[in-house]
């Protein structure tokens, strides 16, 4: 009732963007390979279906699908409830306020796979949550769903209101985006030329841009993301969807902050950081969106934290894990290295003063959208373990190398050797330390002491000559002068060896002349 008499109502006006004509594409003009198709995914739209909802794969995935890739996320769109759809599987979860969905959960632990489904939603602006609320037949509950569900400024703040697949359709961001398809049939539904942008590779946006990146200035950071993503396929974004993003960035500061800050990690983690970079640079974006982002760009050309973002992108390509913890900490490491030096130069004890140094960096640069909870405790970890690395001595090495983090902190120190600011030679030898026995641990830690002595005998500065007649000799080291450098790095880790007493000329009694004699051990 409500969706007939939204479309009665808007469905012809020009204040209305156009729900598009529904086109449904065959496999010979698509050319999507079914073997690239998750056999999960298809299997929530068979159940879908199967209970007389519709049901499809939609979103990023079908575009990979188009042109060819294997999708790593799979979503579906539904005419099925939140709650329909929890019915329908074992493990499922409704997620969300401002947007409900679904989590369809498959196996375990790291090997589990989640497929997300959405319900099909209705296109909300102003003119329509208003006619709906004002209807006298819309049910309470339908009510509390529009109930600021659009700001004045034409900000979407809630989106749980159903609709028709061509609404759901025209409220998605870009063409490409926008598609449906049936891995049963083989069939993809486009109602915005999507299969067809995607062959010209085109990112463009479904109605007007300007009026678009008000209902959510989120996507002005998804089209950048889009077109960094898409830009080694050819991809570009069209000149109209381009020019508003300088004019809508300010719109960025009424988002929540917790929601950039998430939108940043993505921006930085989906493979393609690098590329993110120069184009925030290319389309004058690399200031404004998020502090913290701006300063990765700041900071992209510094051999540390380009190695960092190289380091990523090529675990992202190897379809290995990343942790936002680990190229956080890369990105402000220097910030924590400078704090932790000013520190050292007043005197303060080294590991209290690391731990100030993090605090501070925490504070200015983190605040309290995430640096408090898990992600700021792995970052804490990663910097605390650095000067441990340095002793490798007694048990230290064997406790650390048992801490849930080692392997984090140690890639972190890795990078470090790899930019010059350690030795290479001290992460080859926790590398082989790391991967070794018991017993070869213990060899090397053996090996390493030797090694330790010999240097301390070899680096010992020669005795400087002898004076001339009449002046007093200087102090040997050991009887009154400060040890060498090296004689002290030494030190640390051999034990000191006892100087025996030298005795003095004995009389008679085997005293010193002028002394009473000593007891006897047999006394």
């Amino acid at each position: 009732m409500i969706k007939k008499f939204i479309a009665n109502l808007f469905g012809n006006g020009p204040a209305r963007p156009s729900f598009g004509k529904r086109q449904e594409v065959g496999p010979q003009e698509h050319g999507i390979d079914p073997s690239l198709v998750d056999e999960r995914a298809a299997n929530v739209v068979h159940t879908l279906k199967e209970a007389g909802h519709e049901a499809y794969i939609v979103g990023g995935a079908v575009r990979d699908l188009l042109v060819g890739l294997r999708p790593k996320d799979f979503d579906v769109a539904t005419s099925a409830t939140p709650e329909q759809v929890k019915a329908l599987f074992r493990r499922a979860f409704i997620i969300g306020r401002r947007f409900r969905i679904v989590h369809v959960v498959f196996g375990r632990g790291r090997e589990h796979e989640v497929i997300e489904v959405s319900t099909f939603r209705a296109y909300m602006d102003n003119a329509a949550a208003e006619a709906v609320a004002g209807n006298e037949k819309t049910s309470k509950n339908e009510l509390a769903g529009l109930k600021h569900a659009v700001d004045s400024s034409g900000r979407v703040l809630r989106d749980n209101v159903w609709g028709p697949q061509e609404e759901d359709a025209t409220r998605r961001d870009f063409t490409i985006n926008a598609m449906y398809y049936d891995p049963e049939t083989q069939t993809v539904v486009d109602y915005h030329g999507g299969i067809k942008d995607a062959k010209k590779r085109v990112i463009r946006m479904i109605g007007d841009p300007l009026t678009r990146y008000r209902e959510d200035p989120v996507r002005l950071i998804r089209a950048v993301r889009f077109v960094a993503k898409l830009s080694g396929l050819g991809f570009k974004i069209e000149p109209k969807t381009a020019k508003p993003l300088l004019e809508c960035r300010a719109l960025l500061a009424d988002v929540p902050q917790s929601r950039l800050f998430d939108e940043m990690l993505k921006l930085l983690q989906t493979g393609h950081s690098l590329a993110t970079i120069e184009q925030l640079q290319a389309l004058g974006m690399a200031k404004g969106i998020y502090p913290l982002l701006d300063l990765v760009v700041e900071r992209a050309e510094q051999p540390f934290v380009k190695a960092a973002l190289q380091d990523t992108d090529r675990r992202v390509s190897e379809e290995k894990p990343v942790a936002a913890s680990f190229l956080l900490a890369c990105v402000l490491w220097s910030d924590v290295r400078d704090g932790w030096a000013q520190r050292l130069e007043r005197k303060q004890h080294p590991f209290p003063a690391l731990q100030d140094a993090i605090d501070d960096v925490f504070n200015a640069r983190i605040g309290d959208v995430s640096g408090r909870g898990k992600l700021g405790a792995d970052m804490r970890e990663i910097w605390m373990m650095q000067p441990r690395f340095e002793k490798r001595v007694g048990q230290t090495p064997f406790s650390l190398v048992e801490q849930p983090r080692f392997r984090a902190a140690f890639d972190f120190m890795r990078l470090r050797a790899e930019t010059g600011e350690v030795d290479v030679v001290l992460a080859d030898w926790w590398q082989e330390f790391s991967q070794a026995s018991d017993e070869l641990r213990e060899d090397l830690v053996a090996q390493l002491r030797q090694e330790q002595h010999r240097g301390q005998r070899r680096v010992r500065p020669p005795r400087p000559p002898a004076p001339p007649a009449g002046e007093p000799m200087p102090p040997a080291e050991g009887e009154g002068a400060e040890p060498s450098p090296e004689g002290a790095e030494a030190g640390a880790d051999v034990p000191r060896k006892r100087r025996r007493r030298r005795r003095k000329p004995t009389g008679a009694g085997g005293a010193a002349a002028g002394e009473p004699s000593a007891p006897s051990d047999e006394s």
